[in-house]
């Protein structure tokens, strides 16, 4: 059978942001893809180089909206390890709610658009309605549905009071049923199965030599997750379980997803019970000296990993960020060869590819 090349991208009204992929079909099936990325540069590793520590905090937070909380903290843990910053522990408790509020509904709205994908849109509904808790949480708590702003160097910029705990601690008792209803379905119903088991398998084998991370890593049974292996924040101090699977496809790669945020909604019920009493950033500005560092957390997506050099003023001679979705998207070139043409979007959809924080 002779083959032929079919262009999907950089728009397309299949994908969720702007990726070209040169794809060799023979039939439906897929037989060969050339990946071509690089079309929403924004400049935005050259702007932070023109802003000072406290300006890039708020630019970084506007690098991803699924992730945002990611990029602000990291880049506050590589200015406070260059400056030998301890931040009070009860900041560190903080910056762990957030972070898993912002994992809660990124990981459900990736799950959400699988259903869409798929044509179970009812599906889709009750998970962006399930979201829609933990989108009221956020503003709420932060004042904002999509950047909390909590982060600051030395510590966070928000604080819970003993009724927005016990706000915080009846929204995830909600989210719990619903989790497990979500689940129920994903792992349950024979339609979701039929369309994502065995599609988009990437073995373990092929996950180590694309170096994956994240979701993708542990749905192909790579038991790696920076809050146990490298702990930041208060991890150190939490009871959580790295969640994994082994059969490495689509559906694999959801209930890897949805079981974190499961997890997520008792680590945020364990820092309101654990959190102790104190301050919530250091009482003075800190001097940043020259010098570099490095900061790594587990974003939604997986590894994040901040770069900083400094030369003792207070704008960054460098900052650079790499991001899951750099690692994750090469991994597409095993995903999809063997899969058919209809599955593209699904497949691509699984790895929850952020191209904005990508390109950057």
């Amino acid at each position: 059978m002779s083959s032929y090349t079919i262009p999907v991208g950089p728009l397309h009204v299949a994908l969720e942001e702007p990726m070209y992929f040169r794809v060799e079909a023979q039939g439906e099936m897929v037989v060969g893809l050339d990946i071509t990325a690089g079309h929403v540069h924004r400049g935005i590793e050259a702007l932070a180089m023109t802003r000072n520590f406290y300006q890039n905090i708020t630019l970084t937070e506007r690098l991803c909206s699924l992730c945002s909380n990611s990029h602000p903290s990291t880049y506050c843990m590589a200015l406070e390890n260059l400056a030998s910053i301890r931040i009070p522990e009860r900041a560190e408790y903080l910056r762990v709610i957030a972070d898993e509020i912002k994992r809660v509904a990124s990981n459900l709205f990736n799950c959400a658009i699988l259903g869409h994908i798929i044509g179970f849109d009812s599906l889709f509904k009750h998970v962006m309605e399930t979201r829609e808790i933990m989108q009221d949480v956020k503003e709420t708590i932060y004042g904002n549905r999509m950047d909390l702003a909590a982060n600051c160097i030395g510590g966070v910029k928000y604080d819970l009071d003993e009724e927005r705990s016990k706000y915080l601690w009846q929204q995830m008792e909600r989210m719990k049923k619903h989790l497990d209803e979500i689940y129920a379905l994903y792992c349950k119903n024979s339609f979701v199965r039929l369309r994502t088991e065995g599609v988009g398998v990437l073995s373990k084998e092929d996950a180590l030599r694309f170096a994956v991370v994240g979701p993708v890593a542990r749905g192909s049974g790579i038991d790696y997750d920076v809050r146990q292996k490298s702990p930041y924040a208060a991890y150190d101090r939490l009871d959580f379980e790295v969640q994994t699977e082994n059969g490495g496809d689509v559906l694999c790669r959801a209930k890897v997803r949805l079981r974190e945020a499961q997890q997520a909604v008792r680590l945020i019920q364990q820092c309101v019970t654990d959190m102790p009493a104190g301050p919530t950033c250091i009482d003075t500005p800190p001097e940043i000296p020259a010098g570099e560092a490095i900061a790594k957390s587990e974003a939604p997506r997986g590894e994040l990993i901040y770069y900083l050099r400094t030369d003792g003023s207070d704008i960054p001679e460098r900052l650079k960020w790499r991001v899951p979705s750099y690692m994750n998207w090469d991994a597409l070139k095993s995903m999809l060869v063997g899969d058919k043409i209809s599955d593209i979007a699904l497949i691509v959809n699984s790895i929850d590819p952020c191209i904005s924080c990508t390109e950057r």
